[in-house]
């Protein structure tokens, strides 16, 4: 059972899972990093045939022990199966690659699951149907390039019935979040959550070499912070819900942390550990006291970035 753009759940028809069974028993993997041999290895251990094609023999050389079948060429990849799997860096790097073969796209089906900004994803799915092939896009929430973690899953958008006529050929990837018709959809929750993300394990890092520099275990700080994140998700559904309102805090809430943001620096210089992340988060929170003063109001830091209610 899948979830569809409105959250509701839908079930495939019989008729609809034996189709899938019959006609999408194999697939082809173009890009072989990481991610893609992940993708490849998961496919295999469900059982599913995989013809793979990457820039540098090495990584095919490797995936083919393992059981996959080799694509000298774009073509040969194209051409051995309906649904061709892209794991890129970028969709630039589609065109670079797909772009050798375009006249071998009529009638197959894209799912381009590498990372980009929403718009770049449309254009690249409007692309991929100008050459006569459909599309659907898609962001990979995984632990690094571990899918089979229970935490990862895959945003993907597009036609539902392109999702819904492959979604069981895609399931061994990771559990399947369907978001939309939209084709830059998979891209907007994607990055959405990268923007959490990088900024944390820059943090992490920043604090973990304070744990060090302060002549401390790492090991001892890594419970205390493991147990700190079990508070997140109550910060995460505050925040969401104060932005439906347009945003949290007021001026002396603002001050607080502007207060607080200081602490953290100086702890950090204090054992010479760069805090540039930290002077940037103090400067966000003084543009909000700044606005909010200017304002006579409170002038939330999600305002600031260009959030509005919904």
């Amino acid at each position: 059972m899948e979830t569809g753009a409105d959250n509701k759940p839908y079930r495939l028809s019989k008729d609809q899972h034996m189709s899938q069974q019959s006609s999408t028993a194999s697939v082809s993997v173009i890009g072989l990093g990481p991610m893609g041999q992940a993708m490849v290895r998961a496919f295999l251990k469900a059982g599913t045939e995989v013809t793979v094609w990457n820039r540098s023999s090495a990584k095919v050389d490797a995936m083919v022990e393992l059981g996959a079948k080799r694509a000298n060429t774009v073509a040969e990849a194209l051409d051995a199966n309906e649904v061709t799997v892209v794991s890129l860096t970028h969709y630039d790097a589609m065109y670079d690659v797909l772009g050798q073969a375009t006249d071998h796209l009529a009638g197959k089906v894209i799912a381009n699951l590498s990372s980009d900004s929403p718009e770049k994803a449309r254009k690249g799915a409007q692309w991929v149907r100008s050459h006569g092939a459909e599309f659907i896009s898609g962001g990979v929430m995984s632990a690094g390039d571990n899918i089979e973690h229970p935490a990862s899953y895959i945003f993907y958008s597009g036609p539902s019935e392109v999702f819904e006529a492959h979604v069981e050929l895609l399931r061994p990837l990771s559990p399947p979040e369907y978001l939309g018709v939209d084709d830059g959809l998979a891209q907007v929750f994607y990055q959405a959550l990268l923007i959490v993300f990088h900024p944390w394990m820059l943090a992490y890092d920043q604090a973990l070499a304070v744990i060090a520099r302060s002549g401390q275990d790492v090991g001892q700080f890594l419970p205390f912070a493991q147990r700190a994140a079990g508070a997140y998700p109550f910060f995460m559904e505050e925040y969401a819900n104060q932005a439906k309102q347009g945003g949290w805090g007021d001026l002396s809430a603002f001050k607080m942390m502007d207060a607080g943001a200081q602490h953290i620096i100086d702890a950090s210089e204090e054992v010479g550990v760069d805090a540039t992340i930290s002077h940037v988060s103090q400067s966000i929170w003084r543009k909000a006291i700044a606005a909010t003063e200017e304002a006579g109001k409170p002038v939330s830091v999600f305002e600031l970035f260009g959030g509005t209610k919904s």
